[in-house]
């Protein structure tokens, strides 16, 4: 449809402004059409109770007027004392008190216009909700057979809209549903198979209205499930008055379908409605359903089974699901199948919807009206009401299709126009008017508007206006030199600026222009970057035990100018209501802790701008419960086995179960450890001895520790037996020469099997007795057998016997009776000296038969007769050496050159040492000396040096002679030619000359005997640097001249302390004070009265002398003091020539004087 010829112009129109329409928002200030804002549904259902409101909201300008159509024709309103129109507003209110709300069923539509054009709403169908009776019917009640299919029908009464149905008994319980009794979409109730406890009779289906918010049921429905027998005795009692089903025997069938009852279906869907489709089978046993499509897959997303398995449900249903689905039956018997065509169609829907059009005189604009739909719906265009091809001619205007095109448009050309897509599913109505206006840009957005983004995230700067032609939009930042383009900006159509990550560089002021060829509008934003909100140190995984306190640390970073607020949560919800959850500023801690507090702990920081969460598990964990219910069971003579329940563990898994005995009969009261079992066992077959008095108890260990121990079990009692064990640890040795003692280790108790434990011992000497000796003791551990040969092997046995028996076959072992000393000693001692330090032993071993024993070694005891170093007593101590007993030879470490020994040698046993050898002497060699004894420089000259030092400490042999070697050396460590003195050895000192002066020198001393030189010992020395420097030293506090100068002195300041305290007495002046009041010193200020400490002169302020060094603390100290006054050239001097150094010391005000005694030099001083 076409007012003017179509030609190539518009199409180019159409192809540059389809992407750049968007919609506007004018300005309520300016002329525009009317636009429906809010109105009601298409399909209103009204409750009859209430008052009927229809909405119609519309904005213009000028404020549009309103009018209604129903049924295709003027509604009148004033003629309808019940319809009132709301002011300012189309919408209608309907009274319907005392009237019947049928009366305004029907089809009504808002028409809204003002000058500049019309807008009418969707067609809104008025439809009253019902909510019917339940017709009357008289329900038999159902016998049915066991096994056999049933379905209970409740067909409720048809409401606008629809009930909601479900089943109840008679105390408003759901009766239970379950794969065999179910309830289909049609509010049915299916039984797949009946069984015994299906009989009842208070099956009730309810029918709930939303609307009128009624719930309606329908009469009770009786069942009774009876087998074969029940019905042949009670069928003659039924037979008039009851429906009787299932007339085949109670046997296993396979499925078949109850719903749907053929083998296909079809089914009809709209595009995004919710598609349900079900199966529910008959069978024995009950079947079970699943589903499958046979042209492709089912939708995981949109896809669920309900009513245990039996119903598909797809949401918002697109095209894809179109297809078949096959549902399937399956038990043991056999396999059924039902098919589903599903064909999906679709009311039409918006692909682009009309926007309104706002444009300058002699502009050009596109409206569009694109909408989809299965079948494809057929667009029709009205314009401020009316079809467009009745409304008038517009010259500017051409209509193709989905698309008003209209150029160079004027002001009248200002109307709106109506697209209606329909199909035979639906249809869609909009309205969109074109708005011919001349306005120059206007800026919407508010001045000096802030914006705050966290860092690193986009920033959006609205720019929001409006003029005709749409203006042109300019971004600035700070100054107005260039404009804002490329990275990072983004621009969009709207006018908004984006930057997609923000920076703290990009803060600042922007600038907004908008232009168009009427005028020019800006406006300042203002953007402020802050740092990201973010957690430092999160709350960590806590496993606590219960009744400790926990703590959660929650540290964060954030920006300065935002204030943060942290909420603490539980398991995603709030803190419980408790006095031992304290939140600080940083931390959530929790006292007490008990098993309730455990779960997840959230931290999160809020900010006007963003936030930050961390989230850790708290376990709480305790020792585990003592385990119950102990139980004994299998009982056997040596074994039972134990039962029982575990604790709570308190989230910490239990590791182990420790099982513990009492022994009631020989020790009661006191529990031992049996076994251990793992924490994932409750049972434990336990080996048990004979003749115990049982009782068992169990504790469990996990993490945290062991439980508190169960109540023991019941006593189990065994019965006595012979001992299955003989003592361990059986030993055999003699003490004495003539005995043999026995021991072994007793059994225990538990051991025992039984009362009148004892020992059988038994012996005899191996390989010369054959017949065993034997004797019964009591429970002891150990025997004497006496009168035997010395060291010989004996044969042992101990057995454990009681009044039940003996116990088992011992073993033998060998042991040996007493051991003597050797009777005879070494021979054939021989002596090779190998040098000054060692010797080398050899002998003839013992004969064997003189050992009277085990031989254990020799030793070889040695001593110094004679030595020089005989002053030391140690020398003389006697020293052994020990050897292993198949040696014949041995070595003396560590002998002493130049000295006489003397040794014997001894066999020894584990009794003792037998005789010893014959003595034999022999003597060591010289060796060389050791270092001397010290080693120093007694005097030094300018080119002399005079060294002492003394004879080694172990000369070793006869001394022949020192060797002194010497040689400069530097601070580099060059060294010079190393020169050597060769000294008798009745020298202790020597004075070398002509040695360089202010030279230092290392020298090298070493004693030597024949054998040669031993080590040496080092000294450096410096000669002395000038002749004045190498005069004898004179301690001057010796002197008499000195003595006698200190004297004189002492007495001098004793005079001057007498003539000061005088002179205090009487309040005299000091001369210096009496020539300083002449001259008038400026620095010396008038006294206050309170400030005299001392007669009548004192220094203000304390104020130091001028050049004097003054410690920080403002006092003078003494040493310092006498420094300054007598080595300092910085002494100052009144005009007169008067010395003031003597009033630098003073005491603080206020304070007493010092009780030290005056320096004598600062005495000294003050006389000068």
């Amino acid at each position: 449809m076409m007012d003017r010829p179509c030609d190539g112009r518009f199409t180019l129109l159409l192809m540059f402004l389809g992407p750049i329409i968007t919609a506007l928002e004018v300005p309520l200030d300016l002329p525009q059409p009317p636009t429906i804002i809010h109105q009601s549904p298409k399909d209103f259902i009204i409750d009859p109770r209430d008052n009927v409101v229809i909405h119609c909201e519309a904005k213009g300008k000028p404020h549009p007027r309103f009018s209604w159509t129903r049924n295709g024709t003027h509604f009148d309103i004033d003629k309808d004392p019940k319809v009132t129109m709301k002011p300012h507003s189309g919408t209608l209110v309907i009274d319907i008190s005392g009237e019947k709300a049928d009366a305004y069923e029907g089809v009504y539509q808002c028409t809204a216009r003002n000058e500049l054009g019309t807008a009418v709403s969707n067609n809104i169908i008025i439809r009253q909700s019902r909510s019917p009776l339940w017709s009357k019917e008289k329900i038999h009640p159902i016998m049915a057979q066991e096994g056999q299919s049933l379905i209970l029908q409740c067909r409720p009464p048809a409401g606008l809209p629809p009930p909601i149905i479900f089943w109840m008994d008679n105390n408003f319980q759901r009766l239970p549903q379950s794969r065999r009794v179910s309830q289909g979409l049609n509010g049915d109730l299916y039984f797949s198979n009946v069984q015994r406890e299906d009989s009842r009779n208070d099956y009730i289906c309810y029918a709930r209205f939303p609307h009128t918010q009624t719930i309606q049921q329908k009469q009770p429905i009786s069942v009774r499930v009876l087998n074969m027998d029940s019905i042949n005795d009670t069928m003659d009692a039924f037979f008039n008055e009851t429906d009787l089903f299932g007339d085949k025997p109670d046997e296993e069938r396979a499925p078949t379908f109850m719903v749907p009852t053929d083998s296909d279906s079809t089914k009809l869907v709209l595009r995004g409605q919710t598609l349900e489709m079900e199966c529910i089978a008959d069978g024995l046993p009950t079947p079970e359903i699943s589903w499958n499509k046979l042209s492709g897959e089912i939708s995981n997303v949109r896809s669920s089974f309900l009513n245990f398995h039996k119903t598909l449900r797809i949401k918002d249903v697109s095209e894809a699901d179109a297809g078949e689905y096959r549902c399937t039956a399956r038990n043991r018997h056999g396999t059924v199948h039902h098919n589903i065509r599903v064909t999906v169609k679709a009311a039409p829907y918006w692909i682009s919807a009309p926007r309104n059009l706002v444009l300058a005189p002699q502009d050009s604009g596109v409206i569009t009206c694109r909408a989809g739909g299965h079948p494809k719906p057929t667009i029709s265009w009205s314009m401020n009401g009316v079809p467009i091809e009745n409304a008038p001619q517009d010259l500017s205007r051409m209509v193709e299709d989905d698309t008003i095109m209209f150029s160079e448009v004027q002001t009248d050309s200002s109307a709106v126009y109506q697209c209606n897509a329909s199909n035979d599913y639906g249809y869609l109505l909009a309205n969109a008017f074109i708005n011919v206006l001349a306005e120059p840009p206007r800026v919407l957005t508010p001045p000096n508007k802030v914006y705050q983004v966290i860092m690193n995230r986009p920033a959006l700067l609205e720019c929001v206006s409006f003029g005709s032609p749409i203006p042109t939009i300019t971004w600035f930042k700070e100054s107005r030199s260039s404009t804002l383009e490329g990275d990072p900006y983004v621009f969009h159509l709207n006018g908004t600026l984006e930057i997609h990550a923000s920076q703290t560089q990009n803060s600042g002021k922007y600038t907004c222009v908008a232009r168009n060829s009427l005028g020019i509008s800006e406006n300042h934003v203002y953007l402020e970057v802050k740092e990201p909100t973010r957690i430092l140190r999160p709350p960590e995984y806590r496993v606590i035990q219960r009744n400790r306190n926990v703590v959660f640390e929650c540290k964060v970073k954030h920006d300065p100018s935002l204030v943060p607020v942290t909420i603490w949560m539980k398991d995603n919800g709030e803190l419980p209501d408790d006095d031992r959850f304290r939140v600080d500023s940083d931390r959530l801690t929790i006292t007490d802790v008990t098993e309730d507090d455990a779960g997840l702990y959230t931290c999160i920081i809020n900010t006007t701008l963003d936030e930050d969460s961390a989230s850790a598990f708290l376990t709480v964990v305790e020792k585990p419960d003592a385990p119950t219910d102990l139980e004994l069971t299998d009982h056997d003579a040596r074994s039972v086995q134990l039962t029982w329940t575990p604790g709570d563990e308190h989230s910490s898994p239990i590791k182990k179960f420790l099982i513990q005995y009492e022994d009631g009969l020989h020790q009661g009261g006191v529990w031992h450890n049996l076994t251990e079992v793992p924490g994932t066992k409750t049972t434990a077959h336990l080996k048990l001895s004979p003749y115990i008095h049982y009782s068992f108890r169990v504790l469990a260990l996990n993490d945290v520790g062991f439980s508190r121990p169960s109540v023991s079990s019941r006593q189990y009692k065994t019965s006595p037996a012979a001992p299955d064990e003989n003592p361990a640890d059986v030993k055999a040795m003699g003490t004495e020469h003539n005995n043999l003692l026995i021991s072994w280790k007793p059994l225990t108790h538990l051991q025992s099997n039984g009362p009148g434990l004892q020992y059988k011992v038994m012996w005899r000497q191996q390989d010369v007795e054959t017949e065993w000796t034997s004797v019964t003791v009591a429970n002891v551990a150990k025997f004497l057998v006496s009168g035997t040969p010395t060291f010989v092997p004996y044969e042992v046995m101990v057995q454990a016997v009681n009044d039940y028996g003996d116990g088992p076959k011992p073993a033998v072992i060998i042991g040996y009776s007493g051991e003597d000393f050797p009777s005879a000693a070494p021979d054939n001692v021989q002596v090779q000296v190998l040098n000054s330090t060692l010797a080398e032993v050899q002998w003839t071993p013992v004969p064997p038969k003189s050992v009277r024993g085990r031989l254990r070694g020799y030793k070889i005891h040695y001593r110094c007769e004679r030595s020089p170093q005989r002053h030391h007593s140690h020398h003389c101590d006697q020293m052994t050496e020990i050897f292993n007993p198949n040696k014949t030879r041995g070595k003396l470490p560590n002998l002493h050159p130049y000295s006489a020994y003397s040794l014997y040698v001894t066999a020894f046993n584990g009794k003792g040492e037998g005789p010893v050898s014959s003595a034999h002497h022999f003597e060591t060699p010289e060796g060389v000396p050791g270092f001397p004894s010290f080693f120093r420089v007694v005097g030094s000259d300018f080119d002399s040096l005079t060294l002492e030092w003394g004879p080694p400490h172990h000369t070793n042999g006869r001394l022949t002679g020192y060797s002194l070697k010497y040689q400069t050396v530097n601070s580099s460590a060059d060294v010079g030619v190393l020169e050597e003195l060769e000294l008798s050895s009745n020298h202790s000192s020597v004075t070398l000359h002509n040695l360089k002066h202010s030279t230092r020198y290392k020298f090298y001393i070493s004693a030597k005997t024949q054998k040669g030189f031993g080590p040496a010992l080092t000294e450096e020395a410096l000669t002395i640097i000038q002749k004045a420097m190498v005069s004898p030293q004179v301690d001057i506090a010796t002197q008499g001249w000195f003595i006698g100068l200190m004297s004189a002195i002492a007495l001098l300041i004793l005079i001057l302390l007498i003539v000061c305290f005088i002179k205090r007495n009487k309040g005299g002046k000091y001369p210096v004070k009496e020539k300083e009041d002449a001259h008038g010193d400026p620095e010396i200020q008038p006294m206050k009265e309170d400030d005299l400490t001392f007669g009548e002169y004192s220094d203000e302020d304390h104020k130091p002398l001028k050049g004097s060094r003054t410690p920080s603390t403002g006092t003078v100290k003494r040493d310092e003091s006498d420094e300054s006054l007598v080595d300092s050239g910085d002494t100052q001097f009144n005009e007169d020539g008067s010395f003031i150094g003597q009033y630098s010391g003073r005491s603080e005000r206020g304070t007493h004087e010092s009780s030290e005694p005056p320096s004598p030099v600062n005495a000294m001083n003050s006389f000068v």
